[in-house]
């Protein structure tokens, strides 16, 4: 009983010491005026906040990590293909492609993948 509070009163101790040296180590000496600006997305932070913004980029943008995410979801379908039921497995992963297909044809459709008309 003694042991283990002194085991975790130690834990905590070391923790306490590691985060109060990585809070001092970490501070930033050096104040860049552009980085202390409130904005680092390539807008003027002096001019008008109510800039006119590109919606066919933005669509764009949102499709592509739609589909950066389709990636991340269908890798692990590969790896447990050996151990799963192989009409359950390829079920599943068509069911998904669809879906995305879909709504590719749909965006296709409302015209969001056209750049210039």
């Amino acid at each position: 009983m003694m042991v283990t509070f002194t085991f975790i009163m130690f834990i905590l101790i070391l923790s306490t010491i590691l985060m109060m040296l990585s809070m001092v180590l970490s501070k930033k000496t050096i104040l860049d005026r552009e980085k202390s600006s409130p904005f680092e997305c390539g807008f003027d932070p002096k001019s008008s906040a109510r800039l006119p913004f590109s919606l066919r980029f933005f669509l764009i943008a949102v499709i592509f990590l739609i589909f950066d995410v389709e990636i991340a979801l269908i890798m692990p379908a590969m790896i447990i293909q050996k151990s799963s039921d192989p009409l359950a497995w390829l079920l599943t992963l068509m069911f998904f492609i669809v879906i995305l297909l879909l709504g590719l044809y749909h965006e296709w459709n409302q015209g969001a993948l056209e750049w210039a008309e």
